[in-house]
């Protein structure tokens, strides 16, 4: 009979015949046992790789999210410009950091370009303030934008608790009505002992009292750092410029764009030719890797998924291969050799899982966005979860991990199946 055996011919083509029939009778086995009435171990499979594949998105979401990048680079623009030489000079003390020059007046015109929303040049200056009835005066990094109204986050506060505009600017001139607003971050507000309504004063021997007006603080945000993060604050920027003597060839650290991010970076690019013209990636996985505590949060995540999903899938499984004896042994009296029936229970266990994994690729999705909500209805400015498309494999790769590290099981009590036994039975 095993020479008439056609599923153990070894000639190429019926080899692939012979696998695809492995594969089309695991795919209806699969799915007359889970639409039939013994679906519920099937479901339980299911439902156990989907709730664990969904724990780990959203885990690893907020990883993601965590390393997200310092305070004073956290944003939501879609292009980045910045000088150059920027890399090569900013880390060296002593050396003053390359800055981009025209800075109002060509964002201005990148804002004028079709499928822009917005372009705010951004400088970064550590200036010591002080309230404006004396005290000690204590250093903070300002953090000089040109809000529009629009909810915008730059340096992970929101720009719309400034005023739309800069009107200090006034074309250039420096001349125009100062706002006097300032927004602290809660590490600033509990650096200078200040609060919303508070007047602020720069301070120090370096700051002449004619260019040292105060400011009123508007608003205390949280800025997602936590009490040990930078103290940050947002001003309007020529305001900013104006103190640290940047009006001169209105110089700015960055100019961030808002928009179509083709368009956003092609008016960028042609404002500014010889800078470095970046399209951000907000949700960039490589990321998980430059920061430890990310990095140590999605591999535990990641270790203690597959163990668990492993163990629930080899156990289900297993069950399920115990009560399906008499079918294996059908399968062998009707000529499916050994290895043609492990295949069948192997199929099965990783085509359970990859659709638990599915599913739960969409649950987490909808379990990151929940989190985000919760976030932003309590103590978060913004999102402290993300999610990547490179999600969907990431799950559906873990779930096969575990399911193959779950299939000896299933393979082991499959194995053991003997037609003589079950037919007697």
């Amino acid at each position: 009979m095993a020479g008439d055996d056609r599923f153990e011919t070894t000639t190429a083509g019926t080899r692939r015949a012979r696998w695809w029939g492995v594969v089309t009778v695991s795919v209806v086995r699969l799915w007359k046992r889970a639409t039939g009435t013994k679906s519920r171990r099937i479901a339980a499979t299911t439902a156990a790789v989907a709730l664990t594949v969904a724990l780990l998105i959203v885990v690893t979401g907020i990883a993601l999210g965590l390393a997200d990048g310092a305070t004073v680079d956290r944003d939501d623009a879609d292009v980045r410009i910045a000088p150059g030489e920027s890399d090569s000079l900013a880390a060296v003390d002593g050396v003053e950091k390359p800055q981009l020059g025209d800075a109002n007046a060509r964002a201005e015109r990148i804002r004028e370009q079709e499928g822009v929303e917005h372009a705010s040049p951004v400088l970064v200056e550590p200036v010591a303030l002080e309230s404006a009835d004396g005290g000690e005066a204590k250093r903070i990094l300002l953090v000089g934008v040109v809000p529009d109204g629009e909810s915008r986050t730059v340096a992970g506060l929101p720009t719309d608790a400034l005023e739309s505009g800069d009107s200090h600017y006034a074309d250039g001139s420096y001349d125009g009505p100062r706002r006097g607003e300032i927004v602290l971050s809660t590490a600033a507000a509990e650096r200078l002992e200040a609060e919303s309504g508070d007047e602020l004063t720069p301070g120090g021997e370096h700051v002449p009292g004619d260019a040292a007006p105060s400011s009123t603080v508007t608003a205390v945000e949280a800025a997602g750092d936590g009490e040990a993060g930078t103290p940050v604050a947002l001003v309007h920027l020529s305001e900013l410029q104006t103190l640290s003597g940047a009006s001169d060839g209105e110089l700015a650290d960055q100019v961030l764009v808002w928009g179509d991010g083709a368009a956003a970076e092609s008016a960028a690019a042609d404002e500014y030719p010889e800078a470095t013209v970046q399209s951000v990636d907000r949700t960039n996985p490589a990321s998980l890797f430059e920061d430890e505590l990310a990095f140590a949060t999605s591999l535990l995540a990641l270790i203690v998924g597959v163990a668990i999903c492993a163990s629930f899938v080899a156990t289900t499984m297993g069950m399920t291969v115990n009560e399906d004896r008499r079918t294996l042994a059908v399968l062998e009296s009707v000529g499916f050799a050994t290895r043609s029936r492990l295949a069948i229970v192997a199929v099965s266990t990783l085509l359970t899982t990859v659709c638990g994994a599915l599913a739960g690729v969409a649950l987490g999705a909808g379990g990151i966005y929940a989190v985000n909500r919760i976030a932003e209805a309590t103590v978060a400015p913004g999102t402290v979860a993300e999610i990547h498309p490179l999600f969907v494999p990431y799950g559906v790769a873990v779930a096969l991990v575990a399911g193959l590290v779950a299939v000896p099981y299933p393979l082991v009590v499959a194995a053991r199946t003997s037609v003589l036994a079950e037919v007697g039975r």
